[in-house]
């Protein structure tokens, strides 16, 4: 039995009726049923570490949001694309690289989640949790992986939203300096949504920073003006994705909070670092009716045989 399976058992022992909706694994392929015992491996490549620190490579382009960006113009930053392949980010380009075939499958299952048949079951089936139970296990790299994936897409938007506002990462990683962010929006009713999502060179994906730091984060991803916008966020744009990096689930009480708003949840899991205790703890704060996503991260190849990205939906 996988540390994966044995993580989602407690959670699938909840409702045996509504374990038949279980979600077929995209690469470690769970069929729908209780024991979760049939399986198919992907081969995927060994990762780069998480929490690529692009901001510290002198040669990354400073991205700025101007204040003449916020006096009547959309804001916008421009991202260093070269320089987020050369990190073994999704790319572009052409060129056919295995990150972007990993990713296109992992992609593929949740924009069938947020708008095939299994949307009409979902809360906000287009509101998408990125976390892991720790940190380090590679939320960041995975989270930003997948927004500029589905950016591919030629039918869909991607909206990324930092919301691990205690400790931000995707800023750092994309080098991206912008002033009012989530926290702010949430602290002044004079800041506007359009103020705080930005414009990017890549035509689908814009991005929401996480704003000033505050000690009444909880609080303020719980309050009725998130609420609001989350709302505006799954219903306004038909086409659009939302995706939330969130806080490791352990210890931190504001990724409960956002997760009880998003339809599915993709947990972050690192192969021979992630604790097995650890991850069943994780699940269990999450929402029974949210449909539950396992990706392996840093996974290295075994004879031929790989670690990928799997599916549960948990039962409520």
């Amino acid at each position: 039995m996988s540390i994966i399976e044995k993580a989602i058992r407690k959670q699938s022992d909840v409702s045996a009726k509504q374990a038949d909706t279980t979600l077929e694994r995209s690469q470690q392929v769970v069929a729908p049923s209780t024991d979760l015992s049939l399986q198919q491996e992907v081969p995927v490549s060994k990762r780069e570490p998480a929490y690529s620190a692009i901001a510290e490579d002198n040669s990354a382009t400073d991205t700025q949001a101007t204040a003449e960006d916020l006096q009547g113009h959309k804001p916008s930053v421009t991202l260093d694309l070269r320089l987020l392949e050369q990190k073994n980010f999704v790319s572009l380009s052409s060129e056919r690289r295995l990150i972007n075939e990993e990713y296109r499958v992992i992609k593929r299952k949740l924009i069938s989640n947020a708008f095939g048949a299994l949307s009409g079951t979902l809360k906000h089936p287009n509101l998408i949790l990125v976390s892991s139970s720790r940190p380090g296990e590679g939320k960041t790299f995975s989270a930003i992986n997948l927004a500029l994936s589905i950016a591919l897409e030629q039918d869909k938007t991607v909206l990324l939203v930092d919301s691990d506002v205690l400790r931000p990462s995707v800023s750092k990683t994309l080098n991206i300096h912008h002033d009012v962010g989530l926290t702010d929006y949430l602290l002044s009713s004079e800041i506007k949504a359009s103020d705080i999502i930005l414009s990017t060179n890549v035509d689908r994906l814009k991005i929401i920073t996480a704003g000033r730091p505050h000690h009444l984060s909880t609080e303020l991803l719980a309050s009725e003006r998130m609420l609001m916008l989350v709302n505006e966020f799954a219903s306004r744009y038909s086409d659009r994705i939302v995706i939330f990096d969130a806080p490791p689930l352990l210890g931190v009480n504001e990724t409960a909070v956002m997760a009880s708003m998003c339809g599915q949840a993709v947990v972050v899991v690192e192969e021979n670092q992630s604790k097995l205790a650890e991850i069943e703890q994780a699940v269990a704060l999450l929402p029974k009716d949210i449909a539950i996503g396992f990706l392996i991260n840093k996974a290295h190849r075994n004879q031929g045989r790989g670690y990928g990205y799997g599916y549960y939906y948990g039962a409520g």
